[in-house]
């Protein structure tokens, strides 16, 4: 195909653009646009190259002790690994404080109203407490079956910046360390300090504390019906027997560290008034059952008689007794029944009750659990200071060595650790999915299963940085922080492609020169892949770190979440990155030498008449 004669005139009379003058036109791309550097005359290149060259060759020098140093900086991680604490999601901090204490069945209105009004009055006078709501009973519903003897109590706090001041080391240094330091350690008492110190001044006798946060705490009751962290359902068949187990289990678990509070019910413990009808007493009178039972009902229990209307409102109106008319048990057998004489006679007469019924305070269960088709019990246990698994840890061996179940009776650690010990499951199987996945995606991409294994390798590297830094900040191991490794998987994978990808482009491009003669060739096309290469390397790197960074420095509702899943990720970049650059080389060499030589490839190494050239 060719041009007509004339079009062709036409393109070559065509100069191609030019902004003039030329001083213009660089004042213009130096400002706008920047200026262009060769890689090895970048500035930022040449301090890179000087940083990383000497290293990079001696670990060529020798790489299998890099190799083995690599392997046993790994394994020299898993200890640390196991002393970190675990749990099922870190605590998100709501702003809003549950108070949940606990007191044996059987308390009266009167002492449930005084109690919480004392509990109330004291979380008051801490200065971080905005207001207080607390709640006793229930209403007539059975979606939430909460007797007297479980309290809730809904504090609010202020903001934690103008919370009490808590000094550190570095609050006599100048603001701007404080203001750096002071996003991980922050400069007044913390969320721990602060329950500790509520907990420690409520110490009512009869009262068992457990603090929790309105959400966390529905969201807790709602999966596995415990409010606390940790709490132990007991099965059986008898109440009693389940109730003389959970006191047992409650007298092994107080002596083990961190335990700050724990309860057993007292399934067994209910007082209740037994009112049980003489039928020859009251067909003596003349009277049924049911005249009884209407008395008991209405001056006892109380019977709503009408309605008030109060505009769009409406209140109940009920008739009974006064309460000093039906306190204890001779005040109920003197409450009169009304019988009429004998054959038709309008004349009443007013008969106790006690010779009616007999009256008698009897114990009982005070609420029947059923679980699985079994009775059961619960046994509440509140920690501070300590992980959830290394709690639970503990317990089962103290309950192990210390209780003796009866036939037919059960123990099921529930609470958060029951979540937990789920999702670790899960997460037996998501990762090595997620593994495999990701070898697959790298063998298609590099069609080889050797550098998929290489470039796999930054996933135990990574996990270096990881641990340390969880280490270092006291975060355990979580959902949040497996999501935060998980994501990091494939972050290590894209930086290790990159190494991988400029070795592989080096080391093509001298061999199809002919520059790899022996050793010293191979070492200085290693040497160019990895170093020329090491600023779009460390650009990648720093990109995915900084985007991470305001995580870690949030101090926001929904921070403490977030920080578990950005540390791994900003802890595993970097280790992963500084091992791959020393270590990947190592790797390629022995593998590039393996295949070089069975192609008649002689080692030689590099001479003082003939250096190698250096990069920068």
């Amino acid at each position: 195909m060719t041009l007509d004669p004339a079009i062709r005139m036409l393109f070559t009379r065509m100069d191609p653009f030019r902004f003039r003058p030329r001083w213009l036109a660089g004042l213009f791309s130096s400002v706008f646009v920047g200026n262009y550097y060769k890689e090895e005359k970048h500035p930022i290149s040449r301090i890179l190259f000087w940083l990383y060259e000497k290293p990079c060759r001696l670990v060529l020098r020798w790489p299998k002790t890099v190799i083995a140093v690599a392997l046993a900086v790994v394994v020299s991680t898993l200890p640390l690994y196991f002393k970190l604490g675990s749990e099922f999601m870190p605590p998100l901090n709501e702003e809003t404080l549950l108070y949940m204490p606990t007191t044996l069945p059987g308390i009266s209105v009167t002492e449930a109203r005084r109690l919480m009004e004392t509990q109330d009055r004291i979380i008051r006078s801490f200065p971080e407490v905005v207001s207080v709501f607390g709640k006793a009973g229930r209403i007539d519903s059975s979606t939430d079956p909460a007797p007297f003897s479980m309290m809730e109590t809904t504090i609010v706090l202020k903001p934690t910046d103008q919370w009490r001041a808590k000094p550190r080391v570095f609050s006599t240094w100048p603001k701007p360390f404080r203001l750096l330091l002071g996003h991980l350690w922050p400069e007044h008492i913390s969320w721990e300090d602060l329950t500790t110190e509520m907990d420690q001044a409520l110490q009512i006798p009869g009262c068992v504390n457990a603090w929790t946060m309105p959400i966390k705490g529905r969201i807790d009751m709602l999966t596995t019906g415990v409010r606390t962290p940790i709490g132990i359902k007991v099965f059986g068949s008898s109440l009693d027997e389940i109730q003389r187990i959970g006191a047992q289990i409650e007298t092994i678990l107080r002596p083990i560290p961190g335990t700050r509070s724990i309860f057993a019910e007292r399934s067994s413990g209910g007082y209740f008034v037994d009112i049980t009808p003489d039928r020859k007493a009251l067909a003596r009178y003349g009277l049924t059952i049911d005249d009884l039972q209407s008395v008991i009902m209405t001056a006892i229990g109380g019977e709503t008689i009408t309605t008030t209307i109060e505009g769009r409102e409406r209140y109940s109106i009920n008739l009974r007794y006064p309460r000093d008319l039906r306190t204890d048990l001779d005040q109920l057998q003197r409450v009169l029944v009304t019988a009429r004489t004998m054959r038709g006679s309008e004349k009443v007469i007013q008969i106790p009750l006690s010779e009616l019924a007999e009256i008698s305070l009897v114990n009982g269960p005070a609420m029947i659990r059923d679980e699985n088709g079994m009775l059961a019990g619960y046994v509440y246990v509140d920690i501070s200071g300590r992980d959830i698994g290394g709690y639970v840890a503990d317990a089962k061996q103290a309950v192990a060595r210390q209780l003796t179940l009866p036939t037919g009776y059960s123990l099921t650690w529930s609470g958060q650790y029951e979540n937990m010990m789920r999702v670790r499951e899960r997460l037996k199987v998501v990762i090595p999915i997620t593994l495999l996945l990701i070898f697959l995606l790298l063998y298609m991409s590099t069609r080889s299963a050797f550098k998929a294994l290489v470039v796999m390798l930054a996933v135990p590297f990574s996990i270096v940085g990881a641990v340390w830094l969880m280490y270092l900040l006291g975060y355990n191991v979580s959902i949040a922080a497996w999501v935060g490794m998980i994501a990091l998987m494939g972050l290590d994978a894209e930086t290790g492609v990159f190494m991988l990808l400029f070795l592989d482009l080096s080391y093509e491009d001298a061999r199809q020169k002919g520059l790899l003669r022996n050793q010293a060739d191979l070492h200085e096309a290693i040497i160019h892949g990895a170093v020329k290469r090491i600023r779009p390397k460390m650009m990648t790197v720093a990109a995915a770190s900084m985007g991470l960074m305001p995580i870690m420095w949030s101090t926001g509702t929904g921070a403490d979440l977030m920080k578990r899943v950005a540390a791994p990720m900003v802890g595993g970049l970097w280790t992963s990155f500084l091992m791959e650059l020393l270590v990947y080389p190592a790797i390629y060499l022995l593998w590039r030498s393996r295949q070089l030589k069975r192609n008649g490839f002689h080692s030689s190494e590099p001479t003082a008449t003939n250096p190698p050239s250096s990069p920068g």
